[in-house]
């Protein structure tokens, strides 16, 4: 599964590298949805299901994926730790969440503010983001950071 899907090219990277029987993308922005589903192939798109969620509120049943994949969703979600939360729901037991995720340093200036829509209260830095995997139970493991810029890694469900 993949939360936060946007136009469908992390997609395109899952089917490249994982071959997935089946794929579920999401993003709360329809127009994303639809996008992505205009993304993929016809092939591609007969193994994938497309939903609009709430990242904080995943309409799917607990512990259902093998994985779950965020390319840079979690720091625009208002209620992230609620995010972090149904990611680590939603996984199976040793499933995986592969992770790439933006601090506030990079995304907070005069050029971003006035591009893309980013909540400015509660946003998480390195320590915030670790501290909340730990709370939940989730490993990180295989992380490469970037001080004050972001992060790339595995999230392990224990």
């Amino acid at each position: 599964m993949e939360i936060g899907c946007g136009r469908g090219a992390g997609a395109g990277i899952i089917f490249r590298e994982f071959r997935p029987a089946r794929l579920y993308l999401s993003d709360f922005d329809i127009r994303m949805v639809k996008q992505a589903r205009n993304y993929l192939d016809g092939k591609k798109q007969t193994k994938t299901h497309f939903c609009l969620a709430d990242a904080a509120n995943l309409p799917f049943d607990s512990q259902r994926f093998d994985a779950v994949f965020g390319f840079g969703f979690l720091h625009h979600v208002p209620q992230w730790r609620n995010a972090l939360a149904e990611v680590v729901r939603v996984l199976k037991a040793g499933g995986v969440y592969y992770l790439v995720e933006f601090y506030p340093q990079l995304y907070q200036n005069i050029i971003t503010k006035h591009l893309l829509f980013h909540p400015e209260r509660d946003r998480f830095k390195s320590n915030d983001l670790k501290s909340a995997f730990e709370m939940l139970d989730l490993s990180l493991a295989h992380a490469k950071e970037l001080k004050n810029m972001g992060i790339i890694g595995i999230g392990i469900k224990r």
